[in-house]
């Protein structure tokens, strides 16, 4: 079935509640999914001939498809829809930052081939073009989970690899939680980047995903996110409240760029983050490091927070500072401790100023916190 019939299957079993933009969503890529079965991609390497039109022009490749929302609106889902039942022979789905790690990897092999070697010699000193068509060889459908650019490395070379790839008629289908024209929003040298902006919007057809709900913590509704006190039931509520916010993901790490060095995220999928008390505030990190996080994740679980008190007095104030930049954006907390909030910093120095991250702990428990929107600018 295709993703159109496939949406509606479930729609008809239950699984799903009617969205009239979830429907939209599974039309534009059922007529993507079509338009691909009788689709063949040229070599981008047309000679002379093709060129100045005397040989057989190559067949414009379909336009593919950009959904982009707020979290758990179901972009993943209609993702998994189409690339299941995609037509095509070479189709690759990836999260965007685990792809550009392997662009990374591919451009800094080629620039250390010899200078002599063949494909120095065929390709020229100029990384992107042969990267681009060793992709393009591999897959020609490229499907991209959590579409998003916060890196100056990948900001510059984008347009020119994208436009190799479009070359070579490869479609793209992408879901991001930022439109287009807000992707690496304030990034250094950003002018340099619109021009691929541009290209993705003339490439993809652009759809907002603006379903009524938010699906995904809807599955959390009702549902305990401070459990207490740490042991293996502890343990177990937030993996299986990881599994609900990702789709049974596994997850993996990740590192976000800052302005001069890379935070390293543990495990991630899907926009949730999780790490341990002791990554975040036993480390030597600040506003800026959580400001990163709460900007680039709509949730996060946090384990292994232990009783505060005067001996613990510098992680008590980086935790207080993380709890404040989480709740300024809107960040969803499902958190293992040791005590109710109220009572993690019990006495001594510092246990009046935690009252206020306290309230603020117990406020984002509450369903009302839950349902407002992450802010991510």
């Amino acid at each position: 079935m295709g993703p159109l019939e496939t949406y509606r299957a479930k729609l008809k079993a239950g699984e799903l509640q009617g969205d009239g933009a979830q429907e939209l969503g599974a039309e534009k890529l059922e007529l993507l999914s079509r338009r691909l079965a009788h689709y063949t991609p040229g070599s981008g390497d047309e000679g002379w001939l093709q060129r100045l039109s005397f040989g057989r022009k190559r067949e414009p490749a379909p336009q593919g498809v950009y959904i982009y929302g707020d979290v758990g609106r179901g972009k993943s889902m209609l993702m998994d829809m189409f690339f299941a039942s995609a037509p095509v022979a070479r189709k690759r789905r990836v999260h965007f930052h685990a792809f550009m790690q392997d662009v990374h990897a591919a451009i800094f092999r080629y620039r250390n081939l010899p200078a002599d070697s063949a494909e120095k010699q065929k390709g020229g000193d100029d990384p992107i073009k042969p990267v681009a068509k060793a992709i393009a060889e591999q897959a020609w459908l490229l499907c991209f989970d959590e579409f998003q650019v916060s890196d100056v490395a990948d900001a510059m070379i984008l347009g020119r690899l994208f436009q190799k790839l479009f070359d070579r008629g490869v479609v793209i289908v992408a879901t991001s939680n930022r439109g287009p024209d807000d992707l690496y929003l304030n990034g250094l040298n950003r002018p340099l980047f619109l021009p691929f902006i541009a290209l993705f919007k003339e490439k993809l057809d652009v759809l907002h995903l603006a379903a009524a709900r938010d699906y995904r913590l809807q599955r959390l509704s009702g549902s305990r996110v401070w459990h207490s006190p740490l042991g293996p039931a502890a343990d177990a509520a937030l993996a299986k409240a990881f599994a609900l916010l990702t789709d049974d993901a596994a997850g993996e790490p990740e590192s976000i760029e800052l302005l001069d060095r890379k935070l390293n995220v543990p495990r991630q999928a899907r926009g949730v983050a999780w790490f341990s008390f002791a990554e975040l505030c036993e480390s030597p990190l600040g506003p800026a490091d959580f400001l990163s996080l709460a900007r680039h994740y709509h949730s996060m679980i946090l384990s292994g927070i232990p009783i505060l008190n005067p001996d613990k007095r510098n992680e008590a104030k980086r935790f207080v500072t993380l709890i404040d930049t989480l709740y300024e954006a809107k960040v969803k907390l499902i958190a293992a401790a040791e005590a109710p909030p109220e009572t993690l910093y019990p006495s001594g120095d510092g246990a009046f100023e935690f009252q206020r991250c306290a309230s603020r702990l117990n406020e984002m428990q509450s369903d009302e916190y839950r349902a407002l929107p992450h802010i991510s600018a």
